[in-house]
């Protein structure tokens, strides 16, 4: 039997980064087809890959007029602009919806993408972490499925297939440690965005690499297995490993420890997640594993105080880990526009979740609605920081 004629066409969202690149490399290595790419804006990049990729439509969510008249001009009726069309797209019939977007902007096409039965190969965080409950309930409530791309997620999802939830003792999260591993809190106070941006194993885009560098990417990944898996955060860890080899850890009651292992490369895991319960033959050469030292150590919470914050908003739960993600947005952005210096970002989430009571979530409304709260009140921390600097 011929699986890949069984695959389903693609939807990639978020088409012009990383996950969205790689994910057209994947489908061309499998043979798959892509009915649809979206980008937020209209860059000359999306119009490359919309002519490569003649039978897809295309969406740019926020173009600029004259990048709307060039799609325009160039694709015709296939192309279409704005958010509803980006969620119409995720609500393709029959299709797999692989979300790359980065940011909240990512929610309301999960949602719909679930609502339509579909799969969700997902890549944007900001699904799970700003809108978990709602995300829970349109996968609960229908057909859709979410099988994860994090290379994280995805290790301790194939770990899990044939396992029972009452088998499970911990989930183990490993984490690189980013670049500034070993160092002190002092050292931390004059480092500079370009010390930030110096991932020692990934290529990733600026958000998630600070995130990595405070290890608030690692907190995010917690909030995610929580939803993702329904294991109480008490039993969710996180060590350090700076190889990245080992992409996480499943213990089990009787004591068993199950990994899964393999070079740093995010083709593997955007592949497994469109190809479940399948596998195809992959783009990777073997595996050597003589040629690997493989180290782990536990996170200096102390130092990066991000890891903590992120375990105190998912077991607070409800708004919390929403304004946890905008919170840190915003902190972020201002580190990466010289405006706070790198330690001021966990003080900028911290004063920001203490100054927002939680609340309930039930639609991508409500999250919306807290994500802009959050933010308002997280620029205004950010100012503060300015004036005392």
């Amino acid at each position: 039997m011929d699986g890949i004629a069984q695959l389903k066409p693609l939807s990639v969202l978020g088409v012009t980064g990383s996950i969205g690149t790689q994910t057209l490399e994947v489908a061309a290595h499998l043979g798959i087809p892509v009915s649809g790419i979206a980008a937020g804006r209209g860059s000359s990049e999306l119009l490359n890959i919309g002519l490569q990729l003649p039978g897809s439509s295309v969406v740019a969510v926020h173009p600029t007029d004259e990048e709307a008249n060039r799609l325009t001009q160039a694709l015709g009726s296939r192309v279409a602009f704005g958010e509803q069309a980006l969620v119409e797209m995720a609500a393709t019939p029959g299709t797999v919806t692989v979300n790359g977007i980065v940011g909240a902007a990512g929610l309301a096409p999960t949602v719909a993408a679930l609502e339509a039965g579909n799969r969700v190969a997902l890549a944007n965080k900001e699904s799970l972490i700003a809108g978990g409950p709602v995300v829970v309930a349109a996968a609960t409530s229908g057909t859709g499925e979410i099988i994860p791309v994090d290379s994280e997620h995805s290790a301790l999802w194939q770990c899990l297939v044939g396992e029972t939830a009452e088998s499970v003792r911990r989930l183990i999260l490993t984490a690189s440690g980013g670049p500034f591993r070993g160092k002190s809190a002092e050292f931390l106070e004059g480092v500079t965005i370009e010390q930030a941006l110096a991932h020692p194993t990934w290529s990733m885009g600026p958000r998630i690499t600070i995130d990595s560098a405070t290890l608030m990417n690692k907190a995010f990944e917690v909030i995610e297995a929580h939803y993702l898996y329904a294991i109480p955060y008490d039993r969710i860890d996180v060590v350090v490993h700076p190889q990245s080899v080992v992409h996480s850890l499943v213990e089990f009651v009787d004591g068993t420890l199950k990994a899964e292992l393999g070079d740093p490369d995010m083709r593997v895991p955007i592949q497994y997640a469109i190809t479940y319960p399948q596998r195809r033959g992959g783009q990777l050469d073997p595996f050597d594993l003589t040629a690997k030292l493989l180290t782990f150590d536990a996170p200096d919470r102390e130092v990066f105080p991000c890891l903590d914050l992120g375990y105190e908003a998912g077991r607070a739960g409800r708004s919390a880990t929403a304004v946890l993600n905008a919170a840190d947005e915003v902190a972020v952005a201002a580190f990466l526009d010289s405006r706070i210096p790198f330690k001021a970002i966990p003080a900028v989430v911290s004063a920001t979740l203490e100054h927002i009571p939680v609340t309930e979530v039930h639609s991508v409304a409500d999250v919306l609605s807290i994500d802009q709260e959050a933010r308002m009140i997280a620029a205004e921390f950010v100012a503060v920081t300015m004036r005392a600097g």
